[in-house]
């Protein structure tokens, strides 16, 4: 099972968020995914979501184990853009996330998957990025 490790300020972060009993799923946000809110061909692996459910998804079926129990899961299409060491790290306003091999993103952003999912539904854009 792949690991991850969260910062003390970014499980502070998901605390005060009240998102610690929640199913969070980290996604490489490609805009191809049915949570993506970016999109673009060039955004692949630069760009990363947290995704808030109330359940899981299937979808994401990998779990990410952490030493707090944070219910974190992926997918195996978004476990080939990480290394080994995944860390998340909440500074300055920010979250970043980076493993033994480079920095990923500066910028995660966290969404609730059931908002997601309504705006696609009624055809709104979430985040027009193009290359």
């Amino acid at each position: 099972m792949p690991t991850i490790q969260l910062s003390d300020t970014m499980l502070a972060l998901l605390a005060r968020k009240q998102l610690l009993d929640k199913t969070l799923i980290l996604l490489a946000d490609d805009g191809g995914g049915k949570y993506s809110l970016h999109g673009g061909a060039c955004s692949i692996g630069t760009k990363f979501t947290l995704i808030v459910l109330d359940q899981p998804d299937p979808a994401y079926s990998v779990k990410l184990t952490n030493p707090y129990g944070v219910h974190l899961w992926t997918s195996t299409y978004d476990l080939m853009f990480f290394n080994d060491g995944i860390t998340m790290d909440y500074q300055n306003g920010r979250i970043a996330i980076k493993d033994n091999a480079h920095v990923l993103d500066h910028g995660v952003q966290i969404a609730n998957g059931a908002d997601v999912l309504a705006a696609f539904k009624a055809g709104v854009t979430i985040d027009g990025t193009s290359c």
